[in-house]
């Protein structure tokens, strides 16, 4: 793992290089304000198409190799401990909870709890030392609360929520009350580092999130139905998913990754699993980086997924959208904006009006996968455009070539 890493990050610093000595040969820039239709066919050499990736300045593109090295390093599926993957807690030295009206149980060591029973009003809350790692089972657990989470996550290293044997549901009906200072408001409120696996089922429905955490969510097995007013899976600095089943009904984001005090992180990671998603406005939404490696997505929203750069390299992707399929915008001041599709499957219908099916702010890459694109603009790039590989269906028909405009929604840039 570590020389294959090596190996990609010192290419792309001799591309980076390379790239740095043949600025000096490129015309000047005609600017932002100057529209410019971009048409580049499949047909082209990769060295043809390469000076028209060039970053503006050689600080920038230092800034991006250091940016894509990050996300080499955090997005491998080595992100992933043995223990999250496994699906199964071993129930041997397992402590029974059983949820009782109008209680609160809370767990202050380290260890392996089961949770079952049926009740109203009733929160387990974990509050151990920041080193410990705590697994919670839920099996047939059913509880409604009128304002409070039913898991609240106080402080742990790690806490696994495991889904097993009888199916359980877990409801907040009423609005959030706060803990003090922090805002709990989701029926799975954490502060600390999240997962989500196991064999069961666990349906959730929320005045607010669904499942949030001030730290990382990962998502490895289980079956989780989320109903909600606000964001479905929210993390202040990933959510990554290797498997599991995740369907979401949202009137703002499905999955949600951001930091409002830091944003060189807020990224999203998928790699597998099964994610359906019906949001009121972003299935998927990161600050930095959303990366799509493998797994089955079918998503309809407003925006399909968005973030400062976006990575599909493998999947299945199904979008419906109503603004833009997939996009890149500046939310990040930490790394350049673009979108790279280098593999995978990825189908966009859009909606009409003044809709994208694949809308970058900055740079847009394709050199592998297959896109199938049914809107009146398939494409949309305000930066550099480069296609050298992959297949991509416009409206039914195969395309030859792809047709931008700079800035963006002009009439230049439609099909």
């Amino acid at each position: 793992m570590k020389d294959r890493t090596l190996i990609i990050i010192s290419t792309i610093i001799v591309m980076a290089m390379m790239m740095i000595s043949l600025q000096g040969c490129l015309p000047a820039s005609s600017g932002r304000d100057t529209p410019v239709s971009q048409e580049v066919s499949a047909a082209e050499s990769p060295e043809k198409n390469s000076s028209a990736e060039i970053t503006a300045d050689s600080s920038a593109l230092s800034q991006a190799v250091q940016s894509y090295e990050k996300i080499i390093l955090e997005t491998d599926s080595e992100l992933f401990t043995e223990r999250d993957l496994t699906q199964n807690a071993d129930m041997s030295q397992a402590e029974t909870v059983t949820a009782a009206d109008d209680s609160t149980v809370t767990l202050t060591e380290e260890g392996i709890y089961l949770l079952t029973g049926t009740a109203e009003n009733f929160t387990v809350i974990v509050d151990t030392d920041s080193e410990a790692k705590v697994q919670l089972v839920l099996d047939g657990l059913n509880v409604t609360n009128d304002d409070f989470p039913v898991v609240y996550v106080k402080s742990a290293d790690k806490v696994f929520l495991t889904s097993s044997g009888a199916e359980s549901t877990l409801t907040v009906s009423g609005s959030f009350t706060a803990d003090g200072t922090t805002n709990t408001d989701a029926v799975i409120f954490s502060r600390d580092d999240l997962v989500l696996k196991g064999t069961g089922t666990v349906n959730i429905s929320s005045t607010s999130n669904g499942i949030s955490t001030k730290d990382d969510l990962k998502v490895t097995g289980g079956v989780w139905n989320i109903d909600c007013e606000d964001d479905a899976l929210e993390a202040n600095d990933s959510i990554a998913v290797a498997g599991g089943a995740v369907s979401i009904v949202s009137a703002k984001d499905g999955l949600h990754a951001e930091n409002d005090e830091d944003d060189t992180v807020g990224w999203i990671s998928i790699e597998g699993g099964t994610i359906t998603v019906r949001a009121g406005d972003d299935a998927v939404h990161a600050t930095t980086v959303a990366s799509v490696s493998g797994g089955t997505l079918d998503l309809t929203a407003g925006e399909g997924i968005e973030a400062t750069q976006v990575e599909i390299s493998g999947g299945d992707i199904s979008i419906s959208a109503s603004d833009d399929g997939i996009n890149a915008g500046r939310k990040s001041d930490s790394m350049s904006v673009g979108i790279t599709i280098s593999g995978g499957s990825v189908y966009i219908e859009m909606g009409p009006g003044d809709t994208d099916g694949v809308d970058s702010n900055g740079y847009l890459t394709i050199s592998g996968g297959t896109l199938d694109i049914y809107a009146q603009s398939p494409f949309d790039a305000d930066g550099s455009v480069s296609w050298t590989g992959g297949t991509i269906y416009v409206n039914g028909s195969q395309a030859s070539s792809i047709n931008t405009q700079m800035m963006g929604g002009g009439k230049g840039g439609r099909w």
